[in-house]
């Protein structure tokens, strides 16, 4: 391992919850959003995240090789998808974007959102913001001791 890979490693982590925290802020503005521009009731979003590979310099001497990847390198979004479930459905017949026949007649469909487990996931994507910061923090730590050690 390099002397910045873990650095480098919650600083992509760092990256994937900011942009997660964006994802949910969106979310949560879209709660009530009928109308879209394309068309329709908003559609909550996740992200899908991958690693970014795996790394060969470190063995764990506890696991066997076979299943023993070494460390990783980091993660990354491999795509942001939209949830197409069904909404909540409201009886309104006077709102604009009321369905106006067939059997859900005079009823509003409204995204599927659940503020309350957006309002989770953004605490955890906090969480884990401030765990990378503190890699990082413990990482310049450990620099500045072996650097006060090498006087």
């Amino acid at each position: 391992m390099g002397l910045f890979t873990s650095i480098n490693i919650a600083a992509t982590g760092m990256s994937v919850e900011r942009l997660r925290t964006d994802i949910i802020a969106d979310n949560i503005a879209n709660a009530s959003t009928t109308r879209t521009p394309e068309g329709g009731k908003f559609q909550k979003k996740t992200l899908i995240l991958e690693s970014l590979g795996q790394g060969t310099t470190f063995r764990n001497p506890y696991i066997p090789s076979a299943i023993d990847n070494g460390p990783g390198t980091g993660v990354k979004v491999s795509r942001i998808v939209s949830d197409t479930t069904q909404g909540r459905m409201v009886y309104d017949p006077s709102h604009p974007d009321a369905i106006k026949s067939g059997p859900n007649a005079g009823y509003v469909e409204y995204p599927n959102v659940n503020v309350v487990n957006e309002m989770v996931d953004l605490i955890s994507a906090s969480r884990a913001y401030e765990a990378n910061s503190s890699v990082i923090q413990g990482s310049k730590d450990m620099f500045s001791s072996a650097l006060e050690i090498a006087r």
